[in-house]
Order: structure tokens, then sequence, then C-alpha cells
């Protein structure tokens, strides 16, 4: 590519910023420089990042400059302005978990596996990007950070939980953010804000400490690219012993064979899993487009549902417990000042019996089971990523909160939290309105590498586009 101004370093993938630096055409301090000059112009009204910690990253990305000037940078992503969620752990900076409940007037000297690889990597950490209380929801405000909200459309939500790393990455306020996901938590603010977001198979990306919501919680990549997002999963996807659920070493490049293609690759195009219904006409006129390209470029589609039913009650009634768990360590105090919506989601939780809660188990291993077999006929299976576009940005408590009202809008986002399998959105076009609209690309378990592969397929032929940020000019 040719040398861009600085200005436009901030627009550029992790991938040609590398390029950069190896050819000495731009630098890390050159490029972390406009991502901050950029998060102080755009994210007042953002509010994609709770903590921006710029003399810290000016400090690394000086340290990667002088490594690339020696020509020996230490790690795949070395200069790479990068931000981490703010539910995982990042030594020196508190992890409030978008919660006034947490402190951070207390020592914070831990890395999370995933933070800890970037780290060895060389990327340069920006700050958090904010989420909902604990996570708890598909919208991202909080009493502690307000509303975050979406570069395409101020007035929108950039979805939840992870909106505000959704949200950075899409303006460009850093390429490279590290997501969660218990319900669909990357890939719909993936899908709201139109770039790439990828939940693993469970246990790929090593997590400490586990999640108090469960076995249906992932860490993921967020990117502008597909390739920049294998770049990701090969540094995230290497092992640490704190995870007792990680999967065994994996010491696969994800960017082999990502330009491999679709052709041959059986895929099953299920526009309604079988139970979603208020599937908006342009998400769907969307989705069909997408999956006939995918026809197009050699894939074997088959218009088929996987046969399950609805798993709404058993995502939500799993959450809520989780809900209720968090709950139960704290004081009377700090829960005195929480989001309302999550204090609704606690009652909802403590109403479960012990034995409603082995119910819940049995039937999410079921569905798991029957996923499984499903799968031995596709090598994927495609889907719109969330039924609608992005809905009006709203405070924290600004309705009732039951199972339909958290998850009922993203029924095709839950059941392959329960059933672990790797899943990826990746923008497939806009509506009248300008908004983005994600396909679901979903892989068999273990097959996280073929979901990228799949995904880069179709970016070939429809690359991914910022959002015009006119709101900012």
């Amino acid at each position: 590519m040719t040398n861009p101004t600085p200005a436009l370093l901030a627009e550029c993938s992790a991938t040609e910023l590398l390029a950069l630096y190896r050819a000495r055409a731009a630098s890390p301090v050159e490029a972390t420089r406009e991502v901050l000059a950029r998060i102080d112009r755009l994210n007042p009204q953002l509010k994609a990042y709770c903590l921006v910690d710029a003399e810290s990253a000016l400090r690394s990305a000086a340290q990667s400059e002088a490594r690339w000037q020696r020509g020996a940078p230490i790690g795949l992503l070395d200069g790479v302005p990068t931000s981490i969620k703010d539910l995982i752990l990042t030594a020196g900076w508190p992890t409030r978990r978008g919660s006034r409940s947490v402190d951070p007037d207390q020592p914070w000297e831990v890395d999370a596996p995933a933070t800890a690889r970037l780290r060895e990597a060389g990327a340069v950490l920006l700050g958090k990007t904010a989420t909902p209380e604990f996570g708890c929801k598909g919208e991202t405000n909080s009493p502690l950070n307000g509303i975050t909200r979406n570069p395409w459309n101020l007035s929108r939500t950039p979805g939840g939980s992870s909106g505000g790393t959704a949200a950075a990455v899409a303006a460009g306020l850093g390429p490279l953010s590290v997501g969660t996901d218990g319900a669909g938590s990357v890939r719909i603010p993936a899908a709201f804000c139109g770039n790439f977001g990828l939940k693993p198979s469970f246990g790929r990306v090593p997590a400490y400490p586990l999640s108090p919501f469960g076995s249906v919680a992932h860490l993921g990549p967020h990117t502008m690219s597909v390739v920049d997002a294998a770049l990701m999963m090969t540094v995230l996807s290497q092992p640490d012993a704190r995870d007792w659920t990680s999967l065994p070493p994996d010491a696969r490049d994800y960017r082999v064979g990502l330009d491999d293609g679709v052709r041959g690759l059986r895929i099953a195009y299920s526009p309604t899993l079988g139970y979603a219904k208020n599937i908006h006409p342009e998400v769907a006129a969307a989705v069909e487009r997408a999956v006939r390209e995918l026809e197009a470029l050699g894939a074997v589609v088959e218009q088929v549902d996987p046969g399950i039913a609805d798993p709404l009650d058993i995502c939500t009634g799993l959450w809520f417990l989780g809900a209720a768990t968090v709950w139960s360590g704290l004081t009377a105090a700090q829960q005195a000042v929480c989001d309302p919506d999550f204090r609704a989601e606690v009652e909802l939780g403590a109403a479960l019996t012990a034995l409603q809660v082995q119910q819940l188990h049995l039937r999410r291993g079921a569905l798991g089971s029957h996923l499984r077999q499903f799968m031995q006929g596709y090598d994927l299976i495609a889907t719109p990523a969330v039924s609608v576009p992005a809905f009006e940005a709203r405070p924290a408590g600004h309705s009732p909160m039951n199972p339909e009202a958290m998850l009922g809008w993203t029924p095709f986002s839950y059941p392959f939290n329960l059933s672990q399998q790797p899943a990826a959105t990746i923008p497939c076009g806009l509506t009248g309105d300008g908004l983005p609209v994600g396909l679901q690309l979903v892989g068999p378990m273990f097959g996280d590498a073929l979901v990228l592969r799949a995904c880069r397929a179709y970016e070939s032929v429809r690359p991914i586009a910022r959002p015009a940020l006119d709101w900012a000019r």
C-alpha cells in the first residue's frame, strides 16, 4: 500500500500497520499518537473507552519503535494499538466491570491470560473499553459509564456487552480489541457496529478468572478484517495453566490456509433456526444475498434448519443464576449502587430451585449433543447475526427485564454459547437507514480456522467498510 499520512494511520488494519513498520514507512509512536488523538476527539461522544492511559501507551509504543529500528520485534503484534474490554484483568489498571460496586482504589497486579498474551506479542495497550455492569446485557449502558453509542449513528446502541470494544474498533480508536461473549456479546456489537467479531470454541482462548456466568462465556477478537482476527487468534490461543477448562496447547498459525476459500464446503443456511420470528426484512434480505455470494464462490448451500427449539429459557436461566451468584458476593452497600437491570436479573436467578438449574443443564447437554450430530452433515451453519439492526441507545433500567427483553431480539447468538461452537459475525450490507447488517457463520466444535476461512472468503468479495463518522466533522 502507499505510505499513508499520519491522519490515516488510525484507519489502518493491524496487518497494514505491521507492514508499514517493517518497511519503516510509519512507526508505532506515530500510529499510537494518531489513535490517541482520535480517541480524544471522538470518545467523549461515543463513550467507547472507560479508561485511556496515553502515557503508558506512548511509552510502550516508544519501546516497540526501538525494537523495530533494531529489526527485532518481539511478537506478532509489536506496536499495534489495542484495547481490552473492562471485564478482563489488566495489571496497573482498574477492572471495574462496568460497576460502581467495584472499588478502583485497590491493587491491580494481575493480567488475565488474554492481556498477558497481548503484552508478550508487543501490543500497545491503550485502555479499557466500556461494558454494561458485569457484562449483563446486550446493550452497553451503565450507571458507571453512561451510554455507549454506535459510530454509524449516535442515536443507536452499539449492542453489548462488548459494545465499547466494537464501537472503538469501528471508529478507528485502535484496530484490535478483545471482547467477551456469554450470549452473543462479541457478535451482537460486531453486527451493530459493522466489524468482524469471533466467538471461538469454548476454551480456545484461556480465561482467568473464569466467568461467574459459567461455561457459556468466551473471549474473542474484534477487528476490521478477518486477517487481523486470525492474527489475534494466533496470539490469544496460546495456553495458560490458570484456566483448567482451556483446550490443549494450540500451535496453529490461524493465517495459514486463511485464503483457501469455500469451494466444496457444505453450508446449512437457516434463516430462522426454525423458531426465530420478527426478523427485520432488510436483515433477512442482506443475509440471503450474502449466502448466495458464498454459493457463487463454490460453497454447497442447503436451506435447512438444525431441528432445535428456542433455548432462550436455558440461556437466560443459567445467566440469571450467574447474576445471583455475583450478587451474593456483594455487600449491601455495593448492591445499593448496582444497575437496576442487573438487580432484575438477580431476582429472576434467585427464584430458580436447584432442581430447575439441574434440568437446565440437562437440556443444555441435549442441545449440544443434537448440534454436534447435526454438524456431522455440514461444515458451517449460516444465519443472520441479529434479527434487527441497531436500535435506540437507551439508559440503564429503561424497561422491565425479562428473558424476551434481554435476548429475544438476538435469537441466533445464544444457542451457540450453550453449544460452545465457534461462531463469527461479518458485515454483509447496510439497511436503507445506513445501519450495518451481520452474517453469522457457525462452525463445528474446534472448527475455528474453518470459520475464519469462510469469513475471509466472503470478505474477499465484500470488504468491510468503516462508518463515515459524519457526526464528528
